[in-house]
């Protein structure tokens, strides 16, 4: 026997946990490109200092290049990576909701 439970007056719990599993897949998707993307900060500055030592050491605003991006920079690129999930994380909320009402 099928349970038709209405979920939120709107979906049956079917149509319910179909549209949390289309929203939960998108946001994974989000998560690990966002994840990526910081990751790939992490590698890539040790990574300039062993290769590119030389413009790593340049100064700019006071600092080498390396302490800019570490001491400087790498707070609000977290926080405009953290900012951008949150956004995006919303959009793709409110998408499946509307398509979810069709």
């Amino acid at each position: 026997m099928q349970d038709d439970t209405v979920v939120d007056k709107k979906f049956t719990s079917e149509e319910a946990e179909q549209l949390m599993h289309r929203v939960m897949w998108r946001q994974a998707r989000l998560s690990v490109s966002v994840a990526a993307i910081f990751i790939a900060l992490l590698i890539l500055i040790p990574l300039l200092n062993l290769f590119a030592a030389d413009f790593a050491a340049t100064p700019v605003l006071g600092f080498t290049l390396t302490w800019l991006l570490l001491g400087v920079a790498f707070y609000p690129i977290t926080w405009a990576l953290s900012a951008f999930f949150v956004k995006r994380s919303d959009v793709l909320e409110d998408t499946i909701s509307k398509e979810g009402i069709k």
